[in-house]
């Protein structure tokens, strides 16, 4: 990839009264070369403001800098903006960087970390990406308030930003000011997300639809959660353990508990299990005869991979985090819960739950290198603060007050932005062994959506061997790219370059 210049795009702020930031974008350009002919592509990266214009006794006042929010944005040279389609990408957490889709799938520079079972050694590597996104559509990576290098501005609260609905209206604003300063208003739009990345995508299609008048063409939806009960095994009464059995078989088939059979076999038949047998089996308790609960038993822990005496001193309810210390306990093992391929050396052999997930151990280094160094190496950032792959104390502290008593749910949300746009169009990635948002609960959030029966042939599904981020999967991570390019040239409604 070639660097062939370098330029300070800040652009001082207008003139309001009030305290003032600059943008700060530095422009480099490159070239990509690919099995569909060599990209020459600009990139620009730093900060932009967020701004929110202030009202004092319905007496305008300007504009005032409320954050500076990272982001990286890479344009084709020479397109057509009315004809090439732009994607708007972020990670979830909350609290995450955007730095997992950016350099493990989407952008034009990846991670090069190996995989479960051969991982690279420190310091890792990166290389060009030639099945980048890029190919059909411009990109803009955002950082939410408090991830990777953005920041409140001073004299603002950075808990303002850690909300279901603050963080939805921040993000926004951040599209609206890019797609109109760059003046794309006409050109086709996406949003990707991944993981809370696809709760905040759900609620940001429908703001940006009813509230600023920006009709999306489509979403790509990565490991998505848009009810959170179907993970809640806490205050989700039975559902979550039905939605998380066919995870749990998934992954006792990719640590050898099912022989011969196909993992399309074994996946099928917790599938089947879950729809039915066991969800009655789980909401009899006390009731089940005895010969009901030693078949449910039996059933359960074969699927799993966990023993029947283990399986019946849950009372059929599997906890995942209990989960992944459990299934290879005899081994020393723990498994990962973002990608179960993973596995970590037990810190006890006698723990509850694994002390620490060794998927999420196994990826966060190669991804946090490669990006600085990509960031101020190739990219000319020159800003040397800390960049924060996670938001201190963001998850922990983030609000869900818009559900007080309830849990998450944005099904409502994707539905009407769906049924107020009938050509948005939804692509869902699913990962056979992602312990976090688990195929089978997203499914069935697929199958709740309230639109109109027509609007289902606008929602399409791909399934991939791996976890979570499925794309550290090298074949996964291959398919998946083409699978993207795809949808984005199909639902773009313009023949872009």
């Amino acid at each position: 990839m070639n660097d062939t210049q370098r330029s300070d795009d800040s652009k001082p702020a207008p003139d309001t009264g009030i305290t003032q930031l600059d943008d700060e974008l530095i422009t480099t350009r490159h070239t990509l070369a690919t099995d569909e002919g060599e990209l020459a592509y600009t990139a620009r990266s730093g900060r932009v403001v967020l701004w929110q214009e202030k009202t004092e006794d319905d007496v305008f006042r300007g504009r005032r800098a409320r954050a500076q929010v990272a982001i990286t944005a890479y344009t084709l040279d020479g397109a057509d903006p009315t004809q090439r389609p732009v994607t708007f990408a972020f990670n979830g957490g909350p609290g995450s960087a955007s730095v997992w889709l950016h350099m493990g799938v989407l952008g034009p520079r990846r991670v090069v970390m190996g995989d479960a079972g051969s991982l690279a050694a420190p310091p890792y590597g990166i290389a060009d990406n030639p099945e980048s996104l890029l190919r059909v559509s411009d990109l803009v990576f955002i950082d939410p308030v408090s991830t990777g290098r953005s920041r409140p501005a001073e004299g603002e609260k950075a808990k303002d930003f850690h909300g279901f609905t603050a963080d939805i209206e921040s993000v926004a604003e951040i599209v609206r000011q890019w797609v109109t300063a760059e003046g794309r208003w006409l050109s086709p739009k996406f949003l990707a997300g991944e993981s809370y990345g696809t709760t905040r995508a759900a609620g940001l299609a429908q703001h940006l639809q009813g509230e600023l008048g920006m009709y999306l063409n489509g979403l790509l939806l990565i490991s998505s959660v848009l009810d959170f009960s179907t993970a809640n095994f806490e205050r989700g009464g039975d559902r979550a353990h039905a939605m998380y059995l066919p995870f749990y078989a998934a992954t006792a088939w990719q640590h050898g508990f099912h022989g011969g059979r196909s993992l399309e076999e074994v996946v099928a038949e917790a599938q089947d299990y879950a729809a039915r047998d066991y969800p009655y089996a789980l909401a009899r308790g006390a009731r089940l005869t005895a010969e009901e609960r030693a078949d449910a038993v039996a059933r359960v822990a074969r699927l799993t991979g966990l023993s029947e005496s283990y399986v019946d001193r849950a009372d059929l309810r599997i906890e995942h985090w209990r989960y992944f210390g459990e299934l290879l306990r005899d081994r020393g093992l723990t498994v990962g819960r973002l990608d179960s391929r993973f596995t970590g050396p037990a810190a006890s052999g006698i723990a509850e739950h694994m002390d620490a997930d060794p998927s999420m151990d196994a990826i966060l280094g190669p991804y946090a290198a490669a990006y600085q160094h990509y960031l101020h190496h190739e990219l000319g950032v020159r800003d040397t603060g800390p960049y924060h792959v996670f938001g201190k104390d963001v998850i922990e502290h983030w609000s869900y007050k818009e559900f007080e008593n309830a849990p998450v749910y944005v099904i409502d949300r994707l539905s009407r932005a769906m049924r107020q746009n009938p050509h948005l169009a939804v692509h869902f990635a699913y990962g056979w062994f992602d312990g976090a948002t688990p195929f089978s609960a997203a499914e069935d959030s697929v199958a709740h959506l309230q639109i109109p029966e027509a609007l289902r042939d606008n929602l399409e599904h791909r399934y991939y061997e791996a976890g979570h981020m499925m794309y550290v999967h090298e074949p996964s991570r291959v398919a998946q790219a083409a699978d993207l390019a795809d949808f984005v040239r199909r639902r773009s409604g313009r023949s872009a370059p």
